[in-house]
């Protein structure tokens, strides 16, 4: 029972956590990774890109001196972007799912913060021009914001949390339960499979 339960913890955290998080970040080729924001200041970035770079995922890095934002229930910025005039993707970012951050350096307090803007699945070949703005947040250190384009990726299964979740929790119940009653599933122990004590003398020679 032990086992089994530490199986379904293992799967579970392998479908919920790792596999959304592989596919978001190692699926597919880089493109490259553009400067947004630097010294205060927002810039539009224009990327020429081709049919065969679908389906496109659009990454957002925020470097802030901040231990952490998730808290924030406020958009942080904001993303748009557009070919031949016609908007694609249109996202907000709360980077609520970034419970690690990336350090910039042991020397300095900044983190990386990333969220997912979305995916671009057909890619008309031409320039895409790509706009991130502020939100409605405040009270946050940004120092630099990237965008990072992935080629190629494949499309998470929006199934796959869930389902991991459930099957981490249903491992964690059971071993509670081999923890709290486990001993009761032990066999009594025989009293004859142990030596007698010693009844007398230093060695315990019988008579």
């Amino acid at each position: 029972m032990r086992f089994l339960s530490l199986l379904l913890l293992i799967a579970g955290a392998a479908i919920g956590i790792f596999y959304p998080w592989a596919m978001s970040n190692f699926s597919g080729h880089a493109i490259g990774t553009y400067r947004v924001y630097e010294g205060g200041r927002f810039k539009p970035v224009t990327v020429q890109l081709a049919a065969g770079d679908a389906p496109l995922r659009v990454l957002v890095d925020l470097t802030a001196r901040a231990e952490r934002i998730a808290g924030q229930q406020r958009t942080l910025l904001t993303l748009t972007a557009a070919s031949g005039g016609r908007t694609v993707l249109a996202s907000t970012l709360s980077f609520n799912h970034t419970d690690n951050p990336r350090e910039v350096s042991p020397q300095l307090p900044d983190k990386i913060f990333r969220d997912e803007a979305g995916v671009i699945e057909t890619v008309t070949p031409g320039p895409y021009v790509f706009t991130v703005g502020p939100g409605d947040a405040d009270g946050i250190d940004m120092r630099a914001v990237d965008l990072i384009l992935r080629a190629g990726t494949g499309s998470i299964d929006e199934r796959a949390q869930p389902a991991g979740y459930t099957l981490m929790g249903i491992g964690l119940s059971g071993l509670v339960l081999t923890l709290v009653f486990g001993r009761g599933d032990k066999p009594p122990q025989n009293p004859n499979s142990q030596p007698p004590p010693p009844r007398w003398g230093r060695n315990g020679s019988a008579r």
